[in-house]
């Protein structure tokens, strides 16, 4: 009997949001700790990237303002929603960002959550953000191509 390819029931939270305000300059996949009530939030589905921000400090990268809902059949066992949560790298990776992220306008961003053979994952970038004009741009550009798409699948009659 043949076997099934696993079903993706866990669903990959993407920060939208980031690709309209910053300009990525890289993006590094890095592990996160979390605890039980968090896991089964963030199965669900349940988490927000959109004000997240990391952080490189003096004993590791740490991952502010992402919010995890709470699971209601946590119980008394709850999580703090916004907590600070560290993320797990190599420290030549970590050194990397660090010095990354010390010239003024960069930020480190988290992309995307989703799991790895059970395993939470973290995408996080390091990113510049974009001035308006520059959306702006981006946001009549995109407009254009949609029109010239429009306009060559028309019928000539």
């Amino acid at each position: 009997m043949a076997k099934k390819p696993p079903s993706n029931s866990t669903p990959r939270i993407t920060n939208r949001r980031a690709h309209h305000d910053y300009h990525f300059v890289e993006n590094l996949e890095v592990g996160i700790v979390l605890s039980g009530s968090e896991v089964k939030s963030v199965r669900n589905g349940q988490v927000s990237l959109g004000q997240g921000y990391a952080r490189v400090e003096t004993n590791g990268l740490y991952l502010y303002d992402v919010d995890i809902a709470l699971y209601p059949h946590a119980g008394p066992n709850q999580h703090n929603p916004k907590r600070r949560r560290k993320l797990l790298a190599h420290k030549h990776q970590i050194a990397h960002l660090a010095d990354c992220t010390t010239s003024k306008g960069i930020t480190l961003i988290p992309v995307a959550m989703y799991f790895v053979r059970g395993h939470a994952k973290l995408e996080v970038a390091v990113a510049s953000g974009k001035r308006s004009y520059d959306k702006r741009q981006v946001i009549k550009k995109r407009e254009t191509d949609r029109e010239m798409r429009r306009a060559m699948t028309r019928k000539v009659i």
